[in-house]
This record gives structure tokens, sequence and C-alpha cells, in this order.
């Protein structure tokens, strides 16, 4: 803190001096203002006073934003600009946010599965399982590089979700599960 002050700071009254540290002990009869004056643009000139008289005790100026004024320049006056941003290519930026769309819509695909799966009527429990399972873990993975994203300083642009197929059975080809263009193999 910069503070420009009288070399010599000696207290109005004599008797308090003698009683120990300054301002350790005011009597309450005694009637203590603290004023402040400005003194330019940036300053402050606090004064303590006894009684109505407000002459100032001392010649202390007081700059806070004087010492601190390099360390402002760094911060950015534009509010979109972030404070966390540093050696983040815009490049490296869009790659992670194509790869956060990537992630979801994988994860609604297997959730697509999942939901065919789980059907009565399919009904493969285990199937059903490994892919709700799987959704779970890809959103897991699109919320990791959205907080990474975040934490560099980038902005998370989030697209469109395309919608998966919910229907796996084909109408020449009869249910995805039974294609007959694969080969069977049957085991004896």
């Amino acid at each position: 803190m910069l503070l420009k002050a009288v070399p010599t700071f000696s207290s109005l009254n004599p008797q308090l001096e003698n009683q120990g540290a300054l301002f350790s002990s005011f009597s309450s009869s005694i009637n203590h203002q603290l004023s402040s004056l400005r003194n330019g643009p940036g300053s402050l000139v606090v004064c303590a006073a006894k009684g109505a008289n407000h002459k100032p005790l001392s010649g202390v100026v007081f700059q806070p934003f004087v010492e601190v004024k390099k360390e402002l320049d760094l911060v950015p006056s534009v509010p979109q600009l972030s404070l966390a941003r540093q050696k983040f290519t815009d490049d490296c930026e869009a790659s992670i946010n194509e790869q956060i769309n990537v992630e979801y819509n994988v994860s609604y695909v297997y959730h697509a599965m999942f939901a065919y799966f789980d059907r009565d009527n399919v009904a493969l429990k285990g199937l059903a399982k490994f892919f709700k399972d799987s959704s779970l873990e890809e959103r897991e993975h699109a919320e990791k590089f959205m907080e990474y994203q975040n934490k560099r300083g980038g902005k998370v642009k989030l697209q469109s979700i395309v919608m998966p197929l919910s229907e796996f059975d084909h109408a020449e080809k009869g249910d995805a599960l039974y294609d007959t263009t694969y080969p069977r193999v049957t085991i004896q």
C-alpha cells in the first residue's frame, strides 16, 4: 500500500502518549471523529480530528489503485474475454467442441439401443444394461470435456443431436437380430 506520511507523528494530547501505545486507551468522554477529504482523482486523505476542529493530524495520502495499476492492466476490460485462457488456440477449442458433440451423439445412439433392447417384445436385458451403461459413460466423457473447456477459458458450443434409429427391423430384411444376409452357424 502506498502511503505518504509526515515523518513525525504525535498525538495532540500528551497525556495519551504517556498511557502507552498510541490509540490504545482513549477516554470515552473525548469525541474523536474521522473524516475523509478528497485530494485529487484516486487519492483519499484521512484525517483524525478532536472535537469540532477538523485540522488534519498527519499528511497521509491513501492511493489504493496506484500500486495495483500494473495488475489491473492485465485484466481484460471486455466482459466476453476469459481470464483463464492462456496458450489455448481456437483450433484446439473447436476440436474439443467437436469431440463433445460426438460424445453426446454416441451417448444418444447408445440410449436408443438401450430402449430397443429393453422393450418387452425384444427383452434382451443384458444388452439393454450394456447400452445403458455405455450411454452414461459417453455422457460422462462429454461432461469431462466440457469441464476442461471451461477451465481453459474456452466456450462450449453444443450442436443439435441427430435422431438415432429406434426401430431395427426392416420390411424386406426382417429383424436386425435375425438378419438373413449373414450365414448362421449351428453348434451340434
